[in-house]
């Protein structure tokens, strides 16, 4: 086996018991899950070609096959899924989540795919449909685009992680990265989808964003817009009163701006080399499960 170079023993042996197993019904033998994983990983960190894997990591179309199969049948997020609940049933997830987007810069192997729909496109994750129409592909001031929306606990580590073409507004995606977080409990009981507090940037400050959250009776710490603040003084007391704001906790919120800067580390990760949404993903998914191991 290739020598190990992002999976920890500790690690691996946590994930291990959720993998499939090495022999598959039909045909022989799998290569070992942990050397794909490695390959995977070295792929997605120097943002190379697959063809150019190092020969230690054995054929690059079988690293590939491996990967898509299991972007295609979900099982990159299943281990997502599995060490978030292990980490809430240890009382070690803090469940004050940030929000906030990024767009990352499409290369031209990425954007050499036909894409049709409406401008800003669909959005996709790990529970939707397996591929959005404009492949999260769109134009913005910085040309071609994808944007990630990720809502972080608050030690930075991913819960959520959706797609978007990039000139989609952050504002219009928050009900839906919060919707896609989903905590799966250890034992009896639905899987855990409300946090207890949400901090957000000045982009997220809408009337819609503030009543869903206090529907849920979840505390909003985001601060408003001068536009904003300048409309509710002109209305006088009509205006209401202004909305609660913690400074200290807003503080926070570079929990999320750390995990961006984590997962840019890898370069296939800081330019999207990807022609389809669903791959990139589960680039950005695998780079997350990685940091919920460490």
């Amino acid at each position: 086996m290739a020598q190990t170079e992002v999976l920890t023993d500790a690690a691996w042996a946590r994930i291990e018991p959720m993998l499939p197993s090495t022999k598959p019904q039909r045909g022989g033998r799998w290569r070992d899950h942990r050397q794909m994983i490695e390959a995977i990983a070295w792929k997605y960190r120097t943002g190379s070609p697959w063809r150019e894997l190092p020969q230690r990591y054995g054929p690059w179309q079988t690293a590939y096959d491996r990967f898509a199969r299991w972007a295609a049948d979900g099982t990159w997020q299943r281990l997502l899924e599995a060490v978030q609940a292990d980490a809430d049933a240890a009382g070690e997830l803090d469940w004050l989540v940030a929000v906030d987007s990024t767009l990352v810069r499409v290369h031209q192997h990425g954007a050499n795919t036909s894409r049709s729909g409406t401008p800003g496109g669909l959005t996709w994750s790990g529970r939707r449909s397996p591929e959005p129409v404009d492949h999260a592909i769109g134009r913005s001031r910085g040309g071609l685009t994808t944007k990630t929306h990720l809502a972080v606990d608050g030690r930075g580590r991913p819960l959520a992680i959706v797609l978007t073409a990039g000139n989609v507004n952050d504002t219009s995606m928050f009900a839906t990265v919060l919707g896609e977080i989903r905590v799966v409990r250890s034992g009896r009981g639905r899987p855990r989808t409300r946090p207890r507090q949400v901090v957000a940037d000045k982009g997220y400050s809408s009337r819609a964003n503030r009543r869903l959250l206090a529907a849920r009776g979840i505390t909003a710490t985001i601060p408003e817009r001068a536009d904003q603040l300048a409309n509710r003084g002109a209305r006088g007391s009509s205006g209401g009163r202004p909305y609660r704001f913690e400074a200290r906790t807003y503080r926070q919120r570079n929990v999320v701006e750390r995990a961006f800067n984590r997962l840019k580390q890898w370069r296939g990760i800081a330019t999207r080399y990807d022609k389809h949404a669903h791959h990139y993903r589960a680039g950005l998914v695998l780079a997350s499960l990685l940091l919920w191991l460490k």
